[in-house]
């Protein structure tokens, strides 16, 4: 992410050569003059809601001063904040790289507007709340492309054998789909799917009328999905099980055996849908496997997983962490 002056620099890295907004005319107001009750305002855009980065976050500060001079993008870039006059205030270019023109207001702190604190010194570039939540949103889609690439490392490696190696598994992971109660002819999802062996019982939950959707970030295993004729029960999608390319309250019934993304899932789950969290092994059993004791601030025990549920409008109806294998299952709260 650049911020600032760098964010020209990055525009122009990527030669630039088409310019993708509008530039100001010449008898408008500047912006660099503009203080938190004159001149234009930082605004997110509609390409903002659907943004890895600035998806969701407040609207920005009145006291951000936008860039007052036009900067040429590609045709490409994506601008999730602008100003009237002059558009590109941050701009993407591809998917993983940001730039951030607008500063604060010389001396103001973005999230109050009584200056700097005592012996505290002026604002710099890019400081205050709003900024360090760009900034730890960077930082934290960084840190999770990171572990999708050592997930993609690990699991290719080993999508040939998968189906074969884990097919006494089977028949647990039917027993935990038959818990489920989504409506026939809705949407079910089975995410981080691997290679699938949930999608057949989730084809006979929802019926001929219903949708099945297996989602994993590793395309290996979703061919070995495909080799294995998952593709009949539904279909297979390579994607971030965090950050689904799904509207809002479009599912009935979500199956995980992998980790959990409460808050995205409930997201797209309709009032009347479900979520299932399945492992064929126990929480103990698993770290004892690896090594490890049971870590108490695993988001699947039931002292955190009860309250993180209740944050996205769930309750659970049923919570096992036996020897054999791991399961909750959660609707909606009444």
């Amino acid at each position: 992410m650049a911020l600032g002056g760098g964010a020209g620099l990055l525009a122009h890295g990527a030669d630039a050569g088409t310019h993708s907004g509008t530039h100001a005319h010449a008898d408008a107001p500047a912006a660099a003059d503009a203080t938190p009750s004159e001149g234009p305002a930082v605004e997110l855009t509609a390409a903002a809601s659907t943004d890895p980065i600035f998806a969701e976050v407040p609207r920005p500060s009145t006291r951000l001063r936008p860039a007052a001079d036009p900067l040429p993008l590609p045709a490409d870039a994506v601008v999730p904040a602008s100003c009237d006059g002059y558009p590109e205030q941050a701009f993407r270019i591809g998917a993983s790289a940001w730039g951030v023109r607008f500063l604060a207001q010389d001396g103001l702190r973005q999230d109050d507007g009584d200056g700097p604190a005592a012996g505290e010194p002026p604002a710099g570039p890019f400081p205050g709340c709003w900024g360090e939540e760009l900034l730890g949103r960077f930082a934290a889609l960084v840190t999770a492309r990171a572990e999708h690439t050592a997930t993609r490392a690990f699991f290719t490696r080993r999508a040939e054998a998968w189906e074969e190696r884990f097919a006494h598994q089977t028949p647990a992971y039917e027993a935990a789909v038959a818990r489920m109660r989504p409506a026939p002819g809705g949407l079910a999802l089975d995410l981080g799917c691997g290679t699938g062996r949930a999608m057949p019982a989730l084809r006979a939950l929802v019926g001929p009328s219903g949708r099945v959707l297996g989602v994993d970030v590793t395309p290996a295993m979703l061919s070995a999905a495909a080799r294995h004729g998952r593709g009949r029960d539904g279909h297979l999608l390579a994607a971030d099980c965090t950050r689904l390319p799904l509207p809002g309250a479009c599912v009935h019934g979500i199956f995980s055996a992998g980790h959990a993304a409460l808050r995205e899932w409930a997201r797209v789950t309709a009032p009347d849908g479900e979520l299932l969290l399945f492992h064929p092994s126990g929480r103990a059993e698993r770290a004892a496997r690896h090594g490890r004791p049971l870590d108490p601030g695993d988001l699947l025990a039931e002292p955190n997983l009860r309250p993180a549920l209740e944050t996205t409008g769930r309750r659970p109806a049923a919570y096992e962490d036996a020897a054999t294998h791991f399961l909750a299952r959660a609707t909606r709260s009444t």
